[in-house]
Order: C-alpha cells, then structure tokens, then sequence
C-alpha cells in the first residue's frame, strides 16, 4: 500500500516521464468548444482516453448529437473500440457525455512496469483521436 505522497509522487513521475517520452501538445482542453475536451486518465486499476461533453445541458445535448452522427466514421474509420455513454458518471458525481477508449489490460499507476504499455496506448490512441476530431471539427462545431 502506497502513502498519499508516494501516490502524488508516482502519479507526477508518471505523467512527467510521458510528457519526456511523447513530446508534443494535444489538444485537450484547447478544442474551442466550451465544455468539450480530451482526457488521459490513469489510476491504480484502468487508463482510458475520453472525449468529454461538460457544459450546460442544451450545448452537451447539441454536441453529442452531431458526434452520434460521427459515430459510424469514428468506429469504422478511426477507433473501432470507442464506446459512447450520453450519462457517464464521474467519481465526483458529476455528470457528463463521454466517448471513451479503455485500455483493455490490467493496469497501475501504482505499477512501473505497465507504465510503457499505457503511454504507448495514450500515445496512440489519443492521436487517432485528435486526427477524427481535427478532420470534423467544422461539423462538431456547427
């Protein structure tokens, strides 16, 4: 069992040596839509990216319907493993709209040793990612 420190510890390392290993900028919360952005998450028990839909409810229901009309392009064309839940719950209880891609593998922050295998999955995912999005960006933001 790890401390709280030793926990923030290995989680800044973590992301500290993905950002030295995959240099770049992503996209993330600079989609210039409010309330939509990319996410990497990591924890002791899964790694996932996801594209979140947080804003007021009339702008996250416009949103997620014109990227349901995406659906089809996204898994065929880009990430066959996308899995889209209009009602996700956060941890926090909050709720948003999120297309996500697990990481199907059993994973730890915790764990140094699946560190590789989880940069190597955001690396290459979020990209496939961010290429769907810049390429119907218009659409999603008409």
């Amino acid at each position: 069992m790890f401390s709280k420190e030793e926990s923030r510890l290995l989680r800044e390392q973590f992301w500290i040596s993905f950002g030295k290993s995959f240099p770049r900028k992503w996209i993330l919360y600079n989609t210039k839509i409010k309330g939509v952005s990319f996410k990497f998450h990591f924890d002791t028990k899964s790694a996932l990216i996801a594209l979140d839909l947080e804003d007021d409810l009339e702008t996250r229901i416009n949103t997620w319907e014109k990227l349901l009309s995406l659906k089809k392009i996204l898994q065929t064309d880009y990430l066959p493993e996308a899995i889209f839940e209009e009602e996700y719950i956060l941890p926090n209880g909050k709720e948003v709209s999120r297309i996500y891609i697990p990481l199907e593998q059993k994973v730890s922050i915790h764990n140094k040793n699946t560190w590789q295998d989880v940069m190597v999955f955001f690396n290459t995912k979020m990209d496939i990612f961010e290429n769907f999005y810049n390429d119907f960006e218009d659409i999603i933001k008409a």
